[in-house]
């Protein structure tokens, strides 16, 4: 209820731009969707909206993004110019029993640009997918894991903002343990 008194108090006078930082934080999925749904309203209306947001499901509604990590700007524009220029590799989606072994196995192979979890399913990020198809499939029978699905899929923003914070982890002039964010627009 904080956060929408909140946004009442600001949207109260009209204004023709809104900062919000973190809006939907703590906020129960039911209510969240209202809020966006208000905020949507507001931007139709043609108020513009900066938004600062971890749930990449929000980013993904905004007409301009900027991924920022430690201060920095690493990829910047709609959610589909971040998708298509700064995915590195394909994304196989897995649904298999025990995904948590799965992970480890194949995080073990070193192979891959990302292993990670995505609620029961797993994403491989590769520059690869046709031959690693195999491998993983041998890998998951190995470690008695039984695969159900393996498909190839669009990368998500979730997945594209792994793998840009991972690329600028890489440069040595980024301290570590700053926070990270995507911030995005919806005007």
């Amino acid at each position: 209820w904080k956060q929408r008194l909140a946004l009442g108090a600001a949207i109260i006078h009209e204004p023709e731009m809104l900062l919000l930082d973190e809006p939907t934080a703590g906020v129960d999925p039911i209510s969240r969707r209202a809020f966006w749904d208000l905020l949507y309203d507001l931007a139709d209306g043609g108020t513009t909206i900066m938004v600062t947001t971890h749930y990449m499901d929000e980013a993904e509604h905004c007409q301009d993004l900027a991924f920022i990590q430690h201060g920095r700007i690493v990829a910047q524009g709609s959610p589909q110019e971040i998708k298509e220029t700064k995915m590195r590799g394909q994304v196989l989606e897995i649904d298999c029993d025990h995904p948590d072994v799965a992970v480890l196995a194949l995080r073990e192979l070193s192979l891959f640009e990302e292993v990670a979890l995505y609620g029961a399913l797993i994403h491989v990020v590769t520059n690869d997918a046709r031959t690693h198809e195999a491998i993983i499939r041998k890998t998951l029978q190995e470690r008695g894991v039984t695969l159900r699905t393996m498909d190839l899929i669009a990368p998500s923003l979730e997945d594209v903002f792994i793998s840009s914070v991972k690329e600028v982890k890489k440069e040595p002039q980024i301290a570590e343990g700053l926070p990270t964010e995507a911030r995005g627009s919806t005007d």
